[in-house]
């Protein structure tokens, strides 16, 4: 009788262990179309990535490499100083997207272009809603930033 319930534990065991391991290689193969790593422009330029692979990149929008094409393609340079990297986009862009302002993009990188399928546009630490402003200016205690 003890016997039985020792083996029974240790079947009960077992099958927890495996249910766990093909869950959580279930989980990861799942998953690893949704995963996309960050890179910086310099990063890119170091150790390029496959064509097939889907990552994140981010920077600056370079001053003067913004060109409009004829139809919905944009392409631009994005900078982190250390590298810059030509990235195209086909798509409308986000109303805060401009020269010298941060961007984060996820697509491919095919011979030497970031071929973009989204764009992000990041502003400033120093924007600050319309609202709140005025708010802060009724109030007397507004202080424009320091451009």
């Amino acid at each position: 009788m003890k016997g039985l319930k020792k083996k029974r534990r240790i079947q009960i065991i077992l099958v927890a262990a495996v249910a766990l391991t093909v869950s959580t290689g279930l989980i990861g193969y799942a998953m690893r179309d949704g995963i996309n790593f960050f890179r910086s422009p310099s990063q890119v330029l170091a150790e390029p990535p496959r064509a097939t692979e889907v990552f994140r990149i981010g920077g600056l929008v370079e001053d003067g490499s913004l060109v409009r094409g004829q139809g919905e393609t944009i392409s631009f340079r994005v900078t982190d100083g250390g590298g810059s990297v030509p990235v195209a986009y086909t798509g409308v862009l986000p109303d805060l997207f401009d020269e010298g302002q941060g961007m984060v993009g996820t697509g491919r990188y095919v011979d030497g272009v970031f071929v973009a399928t989204e764009i992000l546009a990041k502003h400033d630490e120093t924007y600050m809603p319309k609202e709140v402003i005025d708010a802060l200016k009724e109030q007397g205690v507004y202080e424009a930033p320091e451009s």
